[in-house]
């Protein structure tokens, strides 16, 4: 015989409760969010830091490079004072380099004509470079408690459960799902009680002093953990006899993956003890990853019949580059299974793929691989080099 319900769950089956959703869900945030760097610190800046690099990454690769960005740039100061090439070298691997550079240009803008204080409202958020609706939002509340709703892709999942609704990419659906998420936002500090904050004794990252922070927060985590895009785990779902959908929701069809076969060249030479690697330097006006360093990216006909020293997969956004890495001191044909290159021929080798390469020369250089972690590198191009062992790999784990 089922069991009958709470006068609480009575009535959220009849209509979404705010309060009773804020109080639930807050008593799940308490016991059971993760312990994220991020999440221990009220430090404005270092907010600002972990919502940039949150942008369009997954929080596993976050972790790993947020608190080695912070030690090399403790403050909004010492960001806006390092130049360009330093910011890009510390954000290397981790992806979309322009959200870096936008980083810079804004910490340059707050030193110069904020006196080095980041405005608190995301009103005033939104004027500075590289900062939108979502990432304004999240700064304002996390960091200085205004009562805005954080809308990320989680939040819009849970959100669109919640209510029934089918995702549609509209932007009067969009305009919908922000109007609820901040119905369910508590209105301002200290409108949502202690005893409703921390309900249930958890010891989590909650701070009862700050409930719109926390409860965006809580949504993001909720989204990112438990209402997941497929499978969602409903039975440890906190809210989940208020939830109308309870499993997956009807989805806008997605864009397919794309494939795209590319090639490059991994040249390396012997100077006295140390071996140096040949890189290019992407142009500073190229639309892509400009002045970024990659290993020399070769024609697919100039090693068409070769076998390749390694195969590596790279997924950008909705593209997957199977990526073929060509070395002229490995190099196999591939019809007769013999070394292409050994001993003399080797030099032959590699002078016949650096001439494939369509770079202009003035753009290639050699450096030793001692000085490898000291540059702008892409993320597939340092991928490759840890992957080969010339670099070593930096790794943090993600906290439960």
């Amino acid at each position: 015989m089922k069991r009958s319900g709470s006068g609480d769950e009575v009535a959220a089956r009849c209509e979404l409760n705010p309060a009773v959703f804020r109080r639930r869900l807050m008593k799940w945030y308490g016991e059971r969010a993760r312990a994220l760097p991020w999440r221990e610190t009220s430090d404005p800046y270092r907010i600002w830091v972990a919502e940039v690099m949150l942008q369009q990454t997954r929080v596993a690769a976050v972790v790993e490079y947020y608190n080695d960005f912070l030690r090399r740039f403790p403050t909004l100061v010492s960001l806006a004072l390092a130049s360009e090439l330093e910011v890009l070298v510390a954000w290397s691997g981790l992806g979309y380099y322009n959200r870096a550079r936008l980083l810079h240009r804004a910490a340059q803008f707050i030193m110069t004509e904020r006196r080095s204080s980041l405005p608190s409202s995301s009103a005033e958020l939104r004027t500075l470079p590289g900062i939108g609706e979502y990432t304004a939002a999240a700064i304002a509340s996390i960091a200085f408690g205004e009562s805005v709703a954080v809308v990320d892709g989680n939040v819009e999942r849970v959100v669109l459960r919640l209510t029934g609704r089918a995702s549609e990419n509209t932007a009067a659906a969009r305009g919908l799902v922000r109007a609820q998420a901040q119905a369910l936002l508590p209105q301002a500090r200290g409108t949502v009680s202690r005893r409703e904050v921390q309900s249930g004794g958890g010891a989590g990252p909650s701070h009862s002093d700050n409930p719109a922070g926390d409860h965006n927060q809580a949504m993001m985590e909720l989204g990112a953990t438990v209402c997941l895009p497929r499978a969602p785990r409903c039975s440890e779902c906190p809210v989940r006899e208020l939830c109308r959908t309870r499993g997956e929701h009807p989805t806008t069809a997605r864009a397919p993956q794309r494939s795209r076969p590319v090639a490059c060249l991994l040249d390396l030479r012997k100077r006295g003890p140390a071996t140096e690697v040949l890189l290019e330097r992407r142009p500073a006006c190229a639309s892509v990853m400009p002045a970024m360093v990659e290993l020399p990216p070769l024609p697919l006909d100039a090693v068409e019949g070769l076998e390749p020293a390694l195969r590596i997969r790279h997924t950008i956004t909705n593209t997957n580059y199977y990526v073929q890495v060509f070395s002229p001191r490995r190099l196999v044909s591939a019809s007769s299974g013999s070394l292409a290159s050994t001993g003399k021929r080797t030099g032959v080798a590699a002078q016949a793929l650096r001439s494939a390469i369509p770079a202009d020369s003035r753009a290639l250089y050699w450096t030793r691989t001692t000085q490898l972690a000291g540059l702008p590198l892409t993320g597939l191009t340092r991928k490759i080099l840890q992957r080969l062992k010339l670099m070593e790999k930096h790794r943090a784990a993600l906290p439960e």
